[in-house]
């Protein structure tokens, strides 16, 4: 990533795994190495996209890596793999949410309500060259040599573009049922003011979820499968759409193009675990740079004008279609805001 080097990288990354796990796993261990010190070098495999070896190789090469590490010594590959193997995936979370804490602390928008976006995109399982497997196809007679892929879900804060929870499976598969457990996780790390998602996620009990249990706004499009929808809040979605509200959400595959061009596609690995850990890892690593490198460039912010007149077309298209809606003291005072909540 020509942007951030390496050595900014890993003191994001040794910082925020300090904060979260203990130096040893047991009085007994070996205390050469800590677990903060293994989970950043697996960030910089991630965030580099490098294998076993060549971390091993790279930390050899660059005293400066090591320094910034705190590494007395060289770890073998070996051992990265065993730490990664019995590393649990809430511990993940656990660094993932302190990362998210941290961005929050450097956003000047204070505690205001987050809206959030839900989506999945797929990844590859292996690490083979997409030169080999078009060959291969080609040997075969057109045919897929393989069927799965890894399903990996995040929800992301929009206005930030961090990453607030994530999920990963073997598909494909079908992710409506997915989401309360997704925007549960999320609302543990920030307050959610307002839920995007894409058809996918279309059902009458995930906006009841969003809507009773979180307190939120969900806007989701209607799918309708028979004519049309039923369901008081699907029928609502299906008749008055606030395309205005819903326009955001296309953050979220910038999120997406973002990861995939500058970290990885892939998440490779011989078992399903593995490969879902990989995908957890890269969403680590994606808000470890995001915490790295300025979270809104200068050049991205929008005119005065344009941002009132988008503020007014919002609330005319929420009084028509979904009735009041209180608003921020900020927007009174010409700053760009969110809606704190939501009457339906």
């Amino acid at each position: 990533m020509p942007e951030i080097g390496l050595l900014p990288f890993a003191r994001v990354a040794l910082d925020a795994a300090t904060a979260v796990l203990p130096p040893y796993r047991s009085r007994f261990s070996k205390h050469q190495f800590t677990q903060p010190q293994l989970l950043a070098i697996l960030c910089l495999m991630r965030y580099a996209d490098w294998t076993f070896r060549e971390a091993e190789v790279r930390l050899r090469e660059h005293s400066e890596l090591r320094a910034m590490l705190r590494l007395s010594s060289v770890p073998d590959h070996t051992t990265v793999y065993r730490f990664w193997r019995r590393l649990p995936d809430d511990t993940i979370d656990n660094v993932l949410g302190e990362s998210v804490r941290r961005l929050r602390r450097s956003s000047r928008r204070g505690r205001r309500r987050a809206c959030v976006a839900a989506d999945g995109t797929g990844l590859a399982p292996h690490a083979a060259s997409t030169y080999f497997i078009r060959r291969s196809e080609q040997h075969a007679g057109g045919k897929t040599r393989y069927k799965h892929f890894l399903k990996w879900l995040i929800v992301v804060d929009v206005d930030r573009q961090i990453i607030l929870a994530q999920r990963a499976r073997q598909g494909p598969w079908c992710d409506t049922r997915a989401l309360p457990g997704l925007v549960d996780a999320a609302s543990r790390t920030m307050p959610i003011g307002v839920v995007l998602a894409d058809a996918e996620f279309d059902s009458e009990a995930n906006h009841r979820h969003v809507r009773g249990t979180l307190g939120a706004h969900s806007i989701i499009p209607a799918k309708p499968r028979r004519g049309v929808p039923r369901g008081g809040i699907r029928y609502q979605m299906y008749r008055a759409f606030p395309r205005q509200l819903y326009g955001p959400r296309a953050k979220i595959e910038t999120v997406f193009s973002v990861i995939k061009r500058k970290l990885s596609t892939k998440a490779p690995g011989r078992s399903s675990p593995i490969q879902m850990r990989q995908a957890l890892l890269l969403g680590l690593a994606f808000n470890l740079y995001r915490l790295r490198h300025p979270t809104i460039p200068a050049g991205c912010k929008q005119s005065h004008l344009k941002s009132c007149v988008l503020k007014l077309r919002i609330l005319q298209e929420l009084r028509t279609g979904f009735g009041e809606v209180r608003i921020l003291k900020g927007m009174a005072r010409g700053k760009v805001g969110r809606f704190e909540s939501w009457k339906v």
